[in-house]
Formats: C-alpha cells, sequence, structure tokens
C-alpha cells in the first residue's frame, strides 16, 4: 500500500494543479492505512480517499444549502456563513490539546474528529468552499495558519477568518499580534495565497515536528521526511534527516550511503560538516560489527 500512495503522491506533486487535499489524504495513507497487530484489517486506499472526498461533499451540500437560504453578499456574511456551518453546526475547531496528537496532522482523521491543527482545518475550509462555489484562500501566517474569504486578487474585498477558533474573524490588529508572538513582524506580503505544495510541506513539517520530540516514533518521522523529498521543492537538510533516521531505525549501510551522498554535496561550500558527516557515516556501519 506504501508503493501505491507514495507513487500517486509523487505523480500529483508534479501535476500542473496540485491538489494539496488529494497530497494530504495520500500522506496520511502511511498512518492511516498501516495495519495494527491483532487489529481490524484497514481500509484500502481508494476506500480510505473515497470515504474522505464523501465527507468534503456532504459539507459542502450543507454550505451550499446555507447559500441559497441566506444568499451572501459581502465576504462577511460569507466568512459568517462558513463559521455557521463548520465552526457552529459541523463544529471544525481546535484545542491546545490538538498539538500533542498526531491525528490533528492527518486530514482523515480531522475529518472525522473535526478537530486539528490550524493548517488542516484552514485546508477544510478551503476544500468545502471550493466544492461550493465560494472563494477562500489560506494564508501562511508564522506560527499560524488562517483563511482569506473573497478574491484574492489584489483590489477585491476580503475577509480574513481563523478556522481553528471556529472561524472567528480577525482584523489586521489581530493578524499582527498573531504575527507577532512568532517573533516577525507583519508585512501585507504574508496574506499571499498559500500554494498547494507549500501547504503539504507544512502539513509534512508538523508531522515530523511532533515525532521529533518523540523517538518511539522515528519511522514516523521517517516517513514524512521521505514523503517531504518527494516534493519538487523541499530544503535540501531533509536528505541529511532521512539518512540519520535509516541509521535511527537500523538500516545502517543505507542510512551510510545516504550521509557520504550527502557529505559530496556539502564539499562545494561546507567542507568541515562534509568531514562530520562521512564520520557519522562511518560510525553508522561500525554498528552493524
Amino acid at each position: 500500500m506504501t508503493e501505491q500512495s507514495r507513487a500517486r503522491f509523487r505523480t500529483e506533486a508534479r501535476a500542473e494543479h496540485p491538489d494539496a487535499v488529494l497530497l494530504c489524504l495520500l500522506a496520511a495513507a502511511e498512518h492511516t492505512l498501516a495495519e495494527e497487530p491483532g487489529g481490524e484489517p484497514p481500509p484500502s486506499l481508494e476506500e480510505l480517499l473515497a470515504a474522505c472526498q464523501a465527507a468534503i461533499d456532504r459539507h459542502a451540500a450543507a454550505v451550499r444549502l446555507a447559500v441559497a437560504e441566506r444568499t451572501p453578499g459581502t465576504p462577511e456574511e460569507t466568512a459568517a456563513l462558513l463559521a455557521a456551518v463548520l465552526g457552529g453546526r459541523e463544529r471544525f475547531h481546535g484545542r491546545p490539546a490538538d498539538y500533542r496528537r498526531l491525528e490533528s496532522s492527518l486530514l482523515p482523521d480531522v475529518l472525522r474528529r473535526r478537530r486539528g491543527l490550524p493548517i488542516l482545518l484552514s485546508l477544510v475550509w478551503t476544500a468545502v468552499a471550493a466544492r461550493a462555489g465560494l472563494t477562500v484562500h489560506g494564508v501562511a501566517l508564522p506560527g499560524h495558519f488562517i483563511v482569506a474569504v473573497g478574491g484574492p486578487e489584489a483590489g477585491n474585498e476580503y475577509v480574513l477568518a481563523d478556522p481553528y477558533h471556529g472561524g472567528r474573524l480577525l482584523d489586521l490588529d489581530d493578524v499582527g499580534e498573531l504575527v507577532l508572538r512568532t517573533g516577525h513582524h507583519f508585512s501585507p506580503e504574508l496574506l499571499t495565497p498559500a500554494q498547494p505544495l507549500d501547504i503539504v510541506l507544512r502539513v509534512l513539517g508538523n508531522i515530523r515536528s511532533w515525532a521529533t520530540d518523540r523517538p518511539e516514533h522515528a519511522r514516523t518521522q521517517l516517513w514524512a521526511t521521505e514523503l517531504s523529498l518527494l516534493l519538487p521543492r523541499h530544503p535540501a537538510q531533509l536528505r541529511l534527516e532521512r539518512a540519520e533516521l535509516l541509521v535511527r531505525t537500523g538500516d545502517f549501510l543505507s542510512g551510510a550511503a545516504e550521509m557520504d551522498a550527502y557529505a559530496e554535496i556539502l564539499d562545494a561550500f561546507d567542507p568541515e560538516t562534509a568531514t562530520k558527516v562521512r564520520q557519522d557515516a562511518r560510525a553508522a556501519r561500525h554498528r552493524l560489527n
């Protein structure tokens, strides 16, 4: 199943118009479709994708019905309608405890639990809105993800909402405070619509961060790192992270080989680090003795 989902992940990531929802579902399949010893057999990949798409379609149908009843005329009214349906009736929201749960970064679980991290809840909003014929796009603030309801083009009216808090409307002062908490300063460029592959890389980064704090979940960190490497654009440092994770999970030879390959890249601009990486590769091979 992993080979099938990864092949589709790689293909979709290189499509002309990548689908962040599909990519996040395929990423979640790494965990969701893993068979637990003694447990019920997991669904197939197609069953998982179909169930999640059906859930999004159901929420979109509820939004379309609300639009037909109220006919929102402004971005504020549209945002209030989405908040009433998704944040209110459907109860999509987040809590601080969600940051401690892997499920909060897995789209199938977020759709099921209706709880998650800001970026996943924002992805639900954008996916549902798109199916309902509304314009909503994600906004990747430092440390917090929100949405803009309305046209993303310059000059078009829009309002900002926070799906993590049920769709609470935000003004620019609110956004400035959110950004300031991360040590950054607000600038209008931060409101640029988030691109699908950047969203996926950030979701995988959250999974990697969650697993980094829990050494017993090194294999979770490994698959999130490997999927990140399948994206057309990714930090080069992820190659070393994968090599180190291979060693941590017992694949000493593969990890050492990856370290040597990464050291060759470093030779041109950071020979000191390259030497250290080669030392780590030798140490990994010695663990076989």
